[in-house]
């Protein structure tokens, strides 16, 4: 039909609601902004966007560059920008962002991809450090060299204990297993001079007073031994600094040898021997990642990784 003279041709279309120029310059603010909220609220707007979000601490110690505590670090000292802006702590980012160290441009990590895990059998002597001012040799000499990440280390062992160290590209995984709130079970064969009395293996699992706080084990198994020396095994969901030993002293007994055989579902491959290095195969790595994401500190007894 033809429009008449004077007459307006009709919208096909609704407009939405006219939004002042206040509230247009507020949204548009709010959209750049979003990555450099604080955590409390970035959380919350992060949820509501189609594109996930990320913490951005959390998105470096993926990719392998350091533990979470690290990269907070790294942070808190202007080395990080997002789309060319300096982060801030508990900045979000998403896919679409831009992230630099320095001029190294960080990739968000593929979700198709699993972490490298390697399993080491640390001999005594050894130190689980990068840098030691007494030139020690430490457990990092041993270990493949890798391009755009660095191996972080899955707790520590002293330099007079021997047994399994897990190293990891991703700082996800590590966090998951060192973090007290998972509690995830450390066993040890400790060798001692002399034999625990009922009285004592009780005090053990009940608790003991340390100058940091009650520590227990969760059990003491008897392994027998030969002459002054004996052996136990004992299972504990802690990784204080010299806890087993210092556990031990407070007994007025001396460990002889010390040697991890567990952490979580992850054992020390019998064939693996000490100075030793293996890679967990992607198979057993999505198999511990899965334990990890269900696992409860009331439900730490799984079956072990083969």
């Amino acid at each position: 039909m033809a429009q008449r003279p004077g007459e307006k041709r009709a919208r096909t279309q609704r407009r939405g609601p006219l939004r002042s120029p206040a509230r247009k310059i507020a949204e548009r603010a709010a959209a750049r902004g979003a990555h450099t909220r604080g955590a409390d609220d970035a959380g919350e707007a992060g949820e509501g966007l189609d594109a996930p979000s990320q913490k951005l601490h959390k998105l470096l110690a993926q990719n392998g560059l350091g533990s979470r505590r690290a990269m907070e670090e790294w942070i808190r000292e202007g080395k990080v920008t997002v789309n060319g802006a300096v982060a801030t702590i508990g900045a979000r980012v998403q896919e679409t962002d831009v992230i630099r160290i320095g001029r190294k441009v960080i990739r968000w990590p593929s979700t198709s991809r699993v972490p490298r895990v390697l399993l080491y059998h640390k001999p005594e002597g050894e130190i689980v450090s990068h840098d030691d001012p007494e030139g020690r040799s430490s457990v990092f000499d041993q270990l493949p060299g890798l391009r755009g990440a660095k191996w972080l280390a899955v707790g520590r062992l002293d330099y007079n204990t021997s047994g399994l160290l897990i190293f990891t590209t991703s700082g996800e995984l590590a966090n998951r297993m060192m973090h007290p709130r998972f509690a995830v079970e450390r066993e040890y064969a400790v060798r001692i001079v002399g034999v625990l009395t009922p009285a004592q293996i009780a005090r053990l699992e009940n608790g003991i007073e340390l100058v940091d706080g009650i520590a227990a084990f969760i059990s003491v198994r008897d392994e027998g031994g030969e002459g002054t020396n004996h052996w136990y095994r004992i299972v504990l969901r802690e990784g204080r600094n010299r806890v087993v030993r210092r556990m031990f002293e407070a007994l007025g007994l001396t460990v002889s040898r010390l040697m991890r055989v567990r952490f979580g579902v992850v054992e020390l491959p019998p064939r693996l021997k000490r100075g030793q290095v293996t890679p967990l195969p992607a198979a057993e790595v999505k198999r511990l990642l899965a334990w990890l994401e269900v696992n409860a500190p009331e439900t730490q007894h799984s079956a072990p990784l083969a």
